[in-house]
């Protein structure tokens, strides 16, 4: 046997891929019995379609051609014997019963390695029928409406040119994943929807959102415990909350956030721009190593903030948080504020900020009080270059 095929018996090993010959093959939604009228539901043919081409060995392409599809809640699982691809060149449509919103998930993948989502067509999750339910403002133990797409325990993956609109929940929702590149998707949702974030992050490593465009309800992309090596960048934001690291140090045993970079990236209007918030009180955990860089900033409330006292019910009094938030760095960015207050860094008193630098920033107010302002309580750190407002720090 011939080094070069021991080498490649050696790779097909390690990437748990079928090295056997087999050609692509497509596994049309169509020939299951699905219908693209809008009308029944779909599960069953896109579930037997995905089972096959799971089986098949080689690279496997479950299609959903034109059309609309009405669809049910789906969890398309692993472990599959070959790459898969699952091609949306239609429109898949939620569900608008109510007892559909008892499920937290609509579309799911779990335990999937190499796979691509991609096709250029919708999820449609008709948001705009549930909205009305979600009491989670006011009520703690409130239940959580579908995810539109959910991703478990899915590796060395992406998703790449798929429009998600009117979610009824989340738009994606990564979880337990490794590896995974989003890419030239468009997350829809209007300002005043609920809970709508755009991408939520937790307990994942390696994840990139590239070149997309996310206009929402709530955060565009939301990072939380576990959150390790995610990068941002060329992302349009706004409507939305902006892009969030937190809600941290809720529960017990939450792991660390580290090694976020956000860059080349616009907010429009939103209500924060780049933030790292965590509760007050809290349970420890951490949040390090993180980069926002080279961002225009276009009426956005709150540009810059870092809050340790979040606190929405309004009852903690003196309360600390004991996250740990460490080597932060805030560089090149510019724009306008919609509030006095464009650099807020607001740090726990029992753990206060270290390491946070503030460079080049060039932020500016034009309203009834004055010029913009930079505020730091308990942040720790330095300013250099252009510093509007003047550097706090």
């Amino acid at each position: 046997m011939t080094t070069a095929t021991l080498l490649l018996l050696l790779l097909c090993y390690i990437v748990n891929v079928s090295c056997v010959s087999l050609p692509p093959k497509v596994f049309d939604v169509i020939a299951y019995g699905a219908v693209n009228d809008g009308t029944g539901d779909n599960v069953k043919a896109f579930s037997a379609a995905w089972k096959d081409a799971c089986q098949y060995g080689g690279r496997g392409r479950v299609v959903i051609p034109r059309g609309v599809y009405a669809l049910g809640s789906v969890i398309f699982t692993g472990y599959c014997k070959g790459t898969m691809s699952f091609i949306i060149n239609g429109s898949l449509r939620a569900p608008t019963d109510r007892r559909f919103y008892d499920t937290d998930t609509w579309i799911g993948f779990r335990y999937v390695e190499y796979l691509t989502i991609k096709g250029g067509g919708y999820l449609d999750g008709q948001g705009h029928v549930a909205w009305r339910y979600n009491d989670c403002s006011t009520n703690s133990k409130c239940s959580r409406l579908p995810t539109s797409l959910r991703l478990d325990f899915v590796r060395n993956s992406q998703i790449h040119h798929l429009r998600s609109i009117d979610s009824k929940n989340a738009h994606f929702n990564i979880f337990a994943c490794h590896n995974i590149t989003i890419s030239n998707v468009r997350l829809d949702a209007p300002a005043e929807s609920p809970n709508t974030d755009g991408i939520h992050i937790g307990s994942s490593a390696d994840i990139r959102i590239l070149d997309s465009t996310i206009r929402t309800g709530d955060d565009c992309v939301s990072m939380v415990s576990g959150s390790r090596g995610v990068e941002i960048a060329n992302v349009h934001c706004g409507p939305g909350h902006g892009i969030s690291i937190g809600s941290l140090g809720r529960g017990h045993s939450e792991q660390p956030v580290t090694g976020i970079t956000v860059r080349n990236t616009t907010f429009v209007a939103t209500d924060n721009g780049v933030r790292i918030k965590t509760w007050a009180p809290s349970e420890t955990t951490s949040a390090s190593n993180i980069i926002f860089q080279d961002i225009n900033m276009i009426a956005v409330a709150n540009p810059i903030l870092i809050d340790q006292v979040y606190c929405p019910s309004g009852n903690c009094l003196e309360a600390q948080s004991n996250v740990e938030i460490r080597d932060v760095l805030f560089k090149n960015i510019w724009g306008t504020s919609s509030s006095e207050v464009a650099v807020k860094l607001q740090c726990s008193r029992t753990r206060p900020c270290r390491d946070v630098k503030l460079v080049d920033i060039y932020l500016t107010y034009r309203g009834p009080r004055g010029k913009s302002r930079a505020v730091c309580v308990n942040a720790l750190g330095s300013s250099s270059g252009t510093q509007i407002p003047s550097g706090c720090l």
